[in-house]
């Protein structure tokens, strides 16, 4: 058995819990297309539920991952959209990309 031992933290394992579950690389894909209001993103999302699409809208926002901007409309307007550290991701996801198409 192993011990308790306090470890470091991989940053492969801080990276995914910045970037949370599955429709996260989702939603990133659909950002890097340009600013997105959440009907545009549930429509691209195929199988997202509104629940699951707000809950990783919310933990992106929350780990400085996605912008949220709202607009004083009626019914209010909020557009989404990618920060600095978003962007860095890109090369990340289209690596994941290629992998994919060649290897699945």
């Amino acid at each position: 058995m192993e011990d308790a031992v306090a470890r470091p933290e991989c940053s492969i394992e801080k990276a995914l819990g910045v970037l949370g579950n599955k429709w996260s690389f989702l939603v990133l894909r659909e950002l890097y297309k340009g600013k997105r209001r959440f009907s545009e993103l549930q429509r691209e999302l195929r199988g997202i539920s509104p629940k699951s699409l707000t809950d990783t809208l919310r933990h992106l926002e929350a780990n400085g991952v996605v912008n949220r901007r709202v607009f004083p409309t009626v019914p209010v307007t909020v557009e989404y959209s990618l920060t600095e550290k978003g962007g860095a991701f890109h090369v990340v996801l289209k690596e994941m990309k290629r992998w994919g198409a060649e290897w699945t």
